[in-house]
């Protein structure tokens, strides 16, 4: 259950807060008093309000400096004031007012039905504001459930996925014949997909959590790129693959984050592509203030399919044909976004499909 609304009233007449109270008392909320603007301070530091309704004309402090030292500390500057007072209407006072914070102006006698309407309204924002950082703080408490999941879970099921990918290569080094062959390289497949999807679901909470941040250091794109070819190649062939660079191709970037972009794009490049042409890839350092890197292969992408390319856990295909989660293109655009930089495709019948990636060339 939420926790009533605190309001603060002062008032250094003992008979006007009495007076408040009889007008604003109700469950949700609970009035706090304050005779003086030092009292006011103190309840201040020990209190959170929703709003606070100021008496103008007290001895000492009044509800003028008590406004503005209110709005000089950040606890409690969010607060909004309603200021009473019994004096005649005044524009220098009202301007006075309204300039150290005030959201409301009212002149005694008081109205208690106008006074009980325009308490509501605060009451009301306190509750929603409220409200939001419950539900902020249960949000928070669930990612970190889940970062936590997500640690144990891969750490329990990397421990037996290492046994079976080792005891898979010993097999396929000094037991494998014909008949077994196939069926270790089955598993061997299997063993590696499901170290990427552990591997995918990992970078997905921290990414969420705010925990992947990217180191920063100069690095040569065309090197990156080449390196990433270059296993690629050893996997599926020489030929398969072409690297073309223009320019000045360094950046300050985190050269394993953007390792694993570049590699995502040629990976799905390579096994969703047309085998019968060459994938592409492009490095271009021309323009002065940012790197992009394009990937280009034979196929087109289906037109349903691109503006949900980029989303979480859809791949592109059905979950029949699909070898992964489908978390392989989001991480890869949210990798590339925490560069400052973003990731586009287009995938015409003319062009065939491209993916261009683009960071800035200094960090930001």
């Amino acid at each position: 259950m939420s926790q009533p609304i605190k309001i603060l009233t002062v008032d250094d007449i003992a008979s006007n807060l009495a007076a408040l109270d009889a007008v604003l008392a109700r469950p949700d909320v609970e009035l706090v008093h304050a005779n003086s603007g030092q009292q006011a301070l103190e309840l201040l530091l020990d209190h959170d309000f929703g709003l606070a309704i100021l008496d103008v004309n007290m001895p000492g402090m009044d509800g003028f400096e008590l406004a503005e030292l209110m709005r000089g500390s950040v606890r409690t500057r969010h607060i909004p004031i309603l200021f009473l007072t019994a004096a005649g209407y005044d524009t220098q006072r009202t301007f006075k007012g309204y300039a150290t914070g005030a959201v409301d102006f009212l002149y005694k006698p008081l109205d208690a039905d106008i006074l009980s309407a325009k308490v509501d309204v605060f009451v009301q924002l306190a509750r929603q504001k409220q409200q939001l950082a419950e539900q902020l703080a249960t949000s928070q408490r669930l990612l970190k459930s889940n970062e936590m999941l997500m640690a144990v879970l891969a750490h329990d099921l990397r421990s037996p996925l290492s046994a079976i990918l080792a005891s898979t290569s010993f097999l396929e080094r000094f037991g494998s014949n014909d008949k077994t062959a196939p069926v270790l390289e089955r598993i061997r497949r299997s063993g590696t997909r499901m170290v990427r999807m552990v591997d995918q679901l990992l970078d997905v909470a921290r990414l969420h959590g705010g925990r992947m941040q990217p180191s920063m250091q100069r690095e040569d794109l065309q090197a990156l790129c080449a390196a990433i070819v270059d296993e690629h190649e050893s996997r599926y062939g020489r030929g398969r693959l072409i690297l073309e660079c223009a320019g000045d191709t360094s950046a300050v970037v985190d050269p394993g984050l953007l390792s694993q972009v570049v590699a995502n794009l040629v990976g799905n490049a390579m096994q969703h592509g047309d085998p019968d042409e060459p994938v592409r890839v492009h490095v271009d350092g021309t323009d002065p203030k940012r790197i992009t890197v394009t990937v280009r292969n034979g196929g087109v992408i289906p037109a349903e399919v691109l503006p949900h390319l980029f989303d979480a856990f859809r791949s592109g295909r059905s979950a029949a044909e699909s070898e992964g989660l489908g978390l392989g293109l989001y991480i890869a655009r949210e990798l590339a976004m925490l560069h400052g930089g973003d990731i586009r495709v287009v995938s015409t019948e003319a062009t065939g499909t491209v993916f261009t990636v683009w960071v800035p060339r200094a960090a930001g």
